[in-house]
């Protein structure tokens, strides 16, 4: 997988993502973080009693990373899937993750067999139809990469509210929650949705967070 992330900004690894700290469940004791950069949203989870594993693309970040977390792994996560040990974690995170993997189908199967019965995985994913993307592809009829963002060129894939919870779902997973984050302070999506009755509601979201379970290990 040919990714492009040497020219991120240092921004981008060290970021903490603090609006999806209270995901985690405080019962958790065991964590992993997919796409962890410099370590610094794990580093923050843990106190006495929790681990935390992170998985990192980039060697150099994972390095740093590496400091920080108790253990971390360097490279694609489906290459190091059998590193991970089998119903271990209770939780694992994707904070703006899935959308760069070519196939996150199969990474959030193969997730099942990680997780421990009770486990979750969490995800933070861009919203597509985020009011300013909308506008620009269907007012402007642009549909143009950048280097971060939403249309972040290293992005293979993209995501709507619904698509979002029909991904989980369709894989055997119960959605226990699934939520706009990061709202804009613009009243554009408010004037669109005065004037559709609320069509547009999900468009003010600039991402999605989401947590699921495998449906078959709570009805167990």
């Amino acid at each position: 997988m040919a990714i492009d992330f040497m020219a991120k900004p240092g921004a981008y690894y060290s970021g903490i993502r603090a609006e999806m700290l209270h995901y985690v469940p405080e019962k958790a004791t065991c964590i992993l973080e997919v796409g962890c950069g410099e370590g610094n949203f794990g580093a923050s989870l843990k106190k006495e009693g929790v681990t935390v594993w992170g998985v990192e693309y980039s060697a150099e970040e994972a390095a740093v990373a590496g400091a920080k977390l108790d253990r971390v792994l360097s490279g694609d996560i489906l290459m190091n899937m059998d590193q991970l040990p089998e119903n271990y974690f209770d939780v694992i995170v994707c904070n703006d993750v899935l959308e760069h993997l070519t196939d996150p189908y199969t990474v959030l199967e193969k997730f099942k067999d990680k997780l421990k019965p009770d486990g979750v995985v969490i995800s933070s994913i861009p919203n597509i139809r985020f009011f300013r993307t909308l506008f620009d592809f269907v007012v402007r009829k642009n549909w143009d990469y950048t280097d971060n963002g939403i249309m972040d060129k290293t992005h293979y894939r993209f995501f709507t509210v619904n698509s979002i919870r029909k991904m989980y779902e369709t894989l055997g997973y119960k959605v226990l929650r699934h939520e706009g984050i990061n709202a804009t302070k613009s009243i554009k999506p408010l004037l669109w949705n005065l004037l559709s009755f609320g069509m547009f509601w999900d468009i003010k979201y600039l991402q999605f967070a989401t947590v699921a379970t495998l449906l078959k290990k709570m009805e167990s």
